[in-house]
């Protein structure tokens, strides 16, 4: 590999943990920095997929604040999450992505607007004559996992989207969780690409490299900043690149 190359994928990895431990936008950077190293698109995806694990190994270390008292809730949705990582990674070895690439930005700019209007969507959500109304959670990171196993670009945003609503909790106990929940998703995905699946596995090790050193970082600056500048930046973030995919798949 070229050291012009090499230098891209790791500062790509740092700059793709940074904005996936903060934002749940890793994606939005390391999958176009695997194309400007010349990897084609279905390598880029899935070198993408184990490359990210390192973002969160990082963010669970850089969150240990956030994370205290998390672990039963963690442990069941990360199940959740796992068997949809599964499924995501089987079709995507086994379909073609035309008809997704029309839904994800939809899903993404539905993220967005979740986050924007988080705090009456929780009211809802959370008041005790909605509960036989309720989407349950389990299945909304079950599907999410299969997103985020299948293509993955914002999953991190809709699945802050959907534990901000659930519960009533300062963003960055929801994003700390989110970054784990969201690893077991990806590591479901990894592991049947690096069996099956054409991984640049020099690249993915560069990326995930990088990742590891942003992510670990991403926490500490999300534990710094205001609440809701942060939530208005993701979602705006989430709308343009929903817009961008929306033109891209059209």
């Amino acid at each position: 590999m070229q050291w012009d190359h090499a230098a891209l994928l790791l500062a790509g990895g740092v700059g793709s943990g940074l904005t996936g431990s903060m934002a749940g936008l890793a994606s939005l950077i390391s999958y176009p920095t695997l194309l400007a190293v010349g990897l084609p698109p279905i390598a880029a995806n899935v070198t993408n997929s184990v490359g990210l694990l390192a973002s969160g190994a990082g963010s669970a270390a850089g969150s240990r604040v956030e994370l205290r008292g998390q672990g039963p809730r963690i442990l069941r949705q990360s199940g959740y999450a796992l068997l949809g990582g599964t499924v995501g990674a089987i079709l995507l070895m086994n379909t073609t992505a035309t008809v997704f690439e029309r839904i994800v930005p939809v899903l993404i700019a539905l993220a967005a607007l979740v986050l924007l209007l988080r705090d009456r969507l929780r009211g809802w959500y959370t008041r005790p004559k909605a509960r036989f109304t309720q989407p349950p959670l389990g299945l909304a990171v079950f599907l999410i996992g299969v997103y985020g196993g299948y293509f993955g670009a914002a999953a991190g945003v809709l699945m802050l989207a959907v534990l901000s609503m659930s519960v009533v909790e300062p963003l960055a106990v929801s994003n700390a969780v989110k970054s784990v929940v969201l690893c077991a998703s990806n590591a479901a995905a990894a592991i049947l690409y690096a069996v099956v699946a054409p991984v640049h596995w020099a690249a993915a090790l560069l990326l995930g490299l990088g990742c590891l050193i942003g992510s670990w970082i991403g926490p500490s600056l999300v534990r710094r900043t205001p609440e809701r500048p942060l939530r208005i930046v993701i979602a705006l973030a989430a709308l343009g690149l929903a817009c961008y995919l929306w033109m891209d798949a059209t």
